[in-house]
């Protein structure tokens, strides 16, 4: 079955940095693209960035681009999310996604920036 396990979130800085990893199983990994979303409290979920499967990417909001960026391995079956310059509203719960048969998610890692 698809498995999508995150990790890499915590409590970093304002202006400091993370690298999310998104570890995949149970599909043919290399065929699909991925992405990243993020839900903050009281807040809808909303995508952050998509890889396609020939590394093609890029990233939804203003809010976020220029800071982060979205790459992906092949060999390991993972993507990742280098989030670089964060900010208190960039936290969430940041979830892994993707689509084969249907949509398949994460449980999502929290990343919570502070001063």
């Amino acid at each position: 079955q698809v498995q999508l396990v995150e990790s890499g979130g915590g409590l970093v800085q304002i202006g400091g940095s993370l690298r999310l990893s998104c570890r995949t199983s149970g599909f043919t990994f290399s065929r699909y693209a991925m992405r990243w979303y993020r839900q903050a409290p009281g807040k809808e979920r909303e995508w952050v960035a998509r890889i396609g499967s020939t590394g093609d990417s890029s990233t939804n909001t203003d809010s976020v681009r220029g800071r982060f960026t979205v790459s992906r391995d092949d060999a390991e079956n993972t993507i990742y999310l280098q989030m670089n310059s964060l900010k208190p509203e960039d936290t969430a719960v940041y979830f892994c996604n993707v689509y084969t048969s249907r949509d398949y998610w994460g449980q999502g890692t929290q990343v919570t920036v502070s001063s």
